[in-house]
């Protein structure tokens, strides 16, 4: 990106990319259906008073995206229809829990089906629940693992992927 000028009621550019930023975590926070994420990320753009920039670019990608996708008069009749219909309540995310296939998941996983995978995941709305399901089948399946098989496998996941990384309390902070 190049600035060749700052005018005086500008933001510095430092402070566009970092609300760019803001803006997609909290989009992909939404998108994914991932509440706790999309909750934090809120509290900390107004305790910081940054929810004006935010908003700002949150409303310029839709409308990038609203452009993009339909001519100029559809846009603004889907527009018009998305303010029609907003929910009352838009504290929530979107969640779709009776879409994560867990179940097929991990079958799609120990068949080695790729696509399959990628369909299933690309296809739930929440894959928050989609993980949760994969995490209970596999704390469902860890007392069928023989003897010594559990520290074998942590070891290899830890060898792949570094030492075993530091994962604060869910409730630190608070």
């Amino acid at each position: 990106m190049v600035v060749t000028e700052e005018l005086a009621d500008e933001l510095p550019a430092e402070v566009v990319e970092e609300a760019k930023a803001r803006a997609a975590t909290l989009l992909l926070a939404f998108r994914h259906g991932n509440q706790l994420a999309f909750d934090h990320e809120l509290e900390m753009l107004l305790a910081e008073q940054s929810e004006r920039e935010v908003t700002t670019l949150l409303a310029w990608i839709a409308a990038e995206a609203v452009r993009k996708a339909y001519a100029p008069e559809v846009g603004d009749r889907v527009l018009r229809s998305m303010a029609r219909r907003a929910p009352a309540d838009t504290g929530a995310v979107a969640v779709d829990e009776e879409s994560a296939d867990a179940a097929r998941l991990i079958e799609a996983v120990a068949a080695g089906e790729v696509a399959e995978v990628r369909g299933l995941v690309a296809s739930t709305a929440d894959t928050t629940f989609l993980l949760g399901g994969l995490l209970q089948g596999v704390a469902m399946m860890l007392p069928l693992l023989p003897e010594g098989e559990l520290a074998e496998i942590t070891s290899e996941l830890r060898r792949r992927h570094g030492a075993a990384a530091l994962v604060p309390e869910a409730r630190a902070g608070v």
